[in-house]
């Protein structure tokens, strides 16, 4: 009995593990695979063996070309998907580069032999610049429960700085900070919460922290340093803030070339209010949080972005402006 029972499990892990449309697995090979394992059977029972795996759910067909044989023809992931998880893990600079590889390895697991290798040849990550700090799977971790459980967390953050000697150094400090989210912007995870001195809110890589600790205290309700009330809402906190930089979120108007559509409507997302502006220019209407983060953004366009509202904004602008200007001058 135990054997029939192991002899199901083995006919479902070669289906996984070796079929699909170009590699069905035929009734001679699955009775080698399970007489390797040491399970002898006859051929006829294979035929009722997949019958109940059948019943059970599994999408297990027959085929007969390009040779005749069984699949297992529907799974939790096709390898394009696999793919695209896969290159971003590569993509996302908050992971090391072992745990990279780890994550890679396992989410490879889920094709079987023949879609693995196809998919290794066209996913590279190796040259992506990778955090040195192996301790963020476990800090997503904490700060999760911190923040599911409304806690305080004490944490040591790192920046780096040059040092006397022109080398890198660290700078390290303690913030105590009540956690509200945590927001991958950028190929970068960011904390968001607020730091017991300030009335505000503060971003943290979570990449850059190096101790982490969940505190018995309450965390300060988010509503009392945010514009929410009801829930954190993490996708409208990262549409408004640029590159993750603080700011007082305002409303703007921007002249635009039209030739920025497509840029605009992926920064700003398609439902943004925009208007026609003759026939080689619109406005563009928002609230975002102003400061250097949307400065950096509109200045990489030049002068096919001109700043109607607000006043401030403009200030900024003519002054960054100036202050460059004044680094060529010798």
């Amino acid at each position: 009995m135990a054997n029939h029972k192991l002899k199901l499990l083995y006919i479902l892990k070669q289906l996984t593990d070796e079929s699909d449309a170009q590699h069905p697995i035929g009734a001679e090979q699955i009775l080698q695979y399970l007489s390797e394992h040491g399970i002898p059977c006859e051929r006829k029972s294979i035929y009722s063996d997949i019958g109940v795996l059948k019943d059970f759910g599994y999408d297990i067909r027959y085929i007969k070309q390009p040779q005749k044989g069984y699949v297992l023809a529907t799974r939790h992931f096709e390898p394009t998907e696999i793919q695209i998880l896969c290159d971003a893990i590569g993509a996302a600079s908050f992971i090391s580069p072992r745990k990279s590889k780890e994550l890679t390895e396992k989410i490879l697991s889920l094709l079987n032999e023949n879609q693995v290798q196809e998919v290794k040849r066209l996913v590279r990550v190796e040259n992506t610049l990778k955090s040195v700090n192996e301790a963020v799977y476990d800090h997503i971790t904490v700060l999760n429960f911190a923040i599911c459980e409304t806690k305080k967390v004490k944490l040591l953050y790192r920046r780096r700085i040059i040092g006397d000697t022109n080398t890198v150094e660290y700078e390290e400090r303690e913030h105590t900070v009540s956690p509200y989210a945590m927001i991958w912007s950028d190929n970068h995870y960011y904390l968001v919460g607020n730091n017991v001195k300030y009335d505000n809110l503060m971003v943290l890589r979570v990449d850059r922290i190096y101790k982490l600790s969940v505190l018995a205290e309450e965390a300060r309700p988010f509503s009392e340093v945010s514009p929410y009330s009801e829930f954190f809402d993490s996708a409208d906190y990262a549409r408004k803030h640029f590159n993750m930089f603080s700011g007082s979120p305002e409303q703007i108007e921007l002249v635009c070339k039209k030739e920025l559509i497509e840029p605009v409507l992926d920064r700003f997302g398609e439902n943004v209010r925009i208007s026609r502006l003759g026939d080689d220019r619109f406005i563009l209407f928002t609230e975002v949080a102003v400061g250097e983060g949307l400065l950096s953004w509109i200045m990489q366009f030049g002068a096919k972005i001109r700043i109607r509202k607000p006043e401030s904004l403009k200030k900024m602008l003519t002054d960054k402006i100036e202050e460059i200007r004044q680094s060529y001058i010798i």
